[in-house]
């Protein structure tokens, strides 16, 4: 398998997790949701660096470009409670490098859990300087006009955008649907279904290009939008794989009809809780003692769990479910999860 990544492994990274993550069977959810549905997680959210989370994986590759490039000084873009900006802040102290971080509320929400718990304590504890801009900005335009800025201090910053999210970020997937395969190896048979948020896409393509990459059937992604419009999501995802694919010189293409994406959780909006979401962080929380997040990884799972429901899994099938973290945000939610 290793010689199908060769474009990979000649790319630039740095590593921020340890080794392999885990997959662990919910047992116990299975026999309470009286499901014929083989039920795993795997433990992208058990990661050493800054909480854990998907971003992670997006950040080798983006950190490896910047310090391949003698960057000394790493600005990104997100909503005041992003998983990618706390991520961002604790890989750059590991590294040494000064981060920046352009935050915008992206979901109208009253209080000081909300603006001042979860992500964003934990982004100042780790030493980023945060830079918060009203609701409307162009936030990658401030964080341009930022880096020079730095430059001007005699900083070489790199710009990183919404989530790390761009080609070399989706990268981190690309490893991470390696890392999913030789998993699958070892315990001699795929997973039918593979269940993931969607927000900014790069989690998803570089899945789908690493599937592809060792023809191993990149339509079982299932994705579950939680930012943007279906239509809008599918085009995004469809132009970023193409991006990728483009990058690793990869010469199949993923065809369109194999960009699975599903709207029905997207409620009002980003971040705005739902009650399959809250049915759903609950339910994981009391039968298996884990914890999603209300954002990301809450809506999905409430997709997976309304499939099981409804049938579109097949029984005898096996689903699993991409745990992308973002953990700290259920701290900023406090007075959603009071309500009964």
């Amino acid at each position: 398998m290793t010689a199908l990544f060769n474009s990979l492994d000649a790319i630039s990274s740095v590593r921020l997790i340890d080794g392999p993550t885990p997959i662990q069977r919910l047992n116990r959810l299975e026999s309470v949701l009286r499901s014929d549905v083989a039920l795993y997680v795997k433990r992208d959210d058990l990661m050493s660096v800054g909480g854990g989370g998907n971003k992670l994986r997006k950040l080798e590759y983006l950190l490896g470009d910047a310090l391949a490039q003698g960057c000394d000084a790493f600005v990104t873009t997100g909503g005041l409670q992003s998983n990618h900006a706390r991520l961002s802040a604790a890989a750059c102290a590991r590294l040494g490098l000064k981060c920046e971080l352009v935050l915008a509320p992206m979901v109208s929400y009253d209080g000081d859990g909300y603006t001042q718990n979860g992500n964003v304590l934990l982004d100042k504890l780790f030493g980023a300087t945060v830079h918060e801009v009203p609701r409307g900005t162009d936030a990658l335009a401030f964080a341009h006009e930022r880096a020079n800025e730095l430059r001007t201090l005699g900083y070489k910053p790199y710009v990183a955008g919404l989530g790390g999210s761009t080609p070399i970020g989706a990268l981190g997937y690309v490893s991470g649907a390696r890392e999913l395969l030789e998993q699958e190896a070892q315990r001699g048979e795929a997973f039918s279904h593979i269940v993931i948020p969607s927000g900014s896409f790069g989690t998803h393509a570089g899945l789908a290009i690493g599937l592809a990459m060792a023809n191993a059937q990149p339509e079982r992604i299932q994705a579950f939008t939680v930012l943007s419009p279906l239509d809008v999501a599918i085009t995004k995802t469809r132009d970023l794989i193409a991006q990728v694919q483009a990058q690793l010189r990869f010469q199949s293409s993923v065809a369109a009809d194999a960009v699975r994406i599903d709207g029905s959780q997207l409620g009002e909006g980003y971040g705005i809780p739902t009650d399959g979401m809250l049915e759903a962080v609950r339910l994981l929380a009391q039968t298996e003692g884990l914890l999603l997040d209300p954002v990301y990884s809450g809506k999905a799972f409430a997709g997976l769990l309304h499939d099981i429901r409804r049938g579109a899994i097949a029984a005898g099938s096996s689903a699993l479910f991409i745990m992308t973290g973002g953990t700290p945000g259920l701290f900023a939610y406090r007075q959603t999860f009071d309500r009964p």
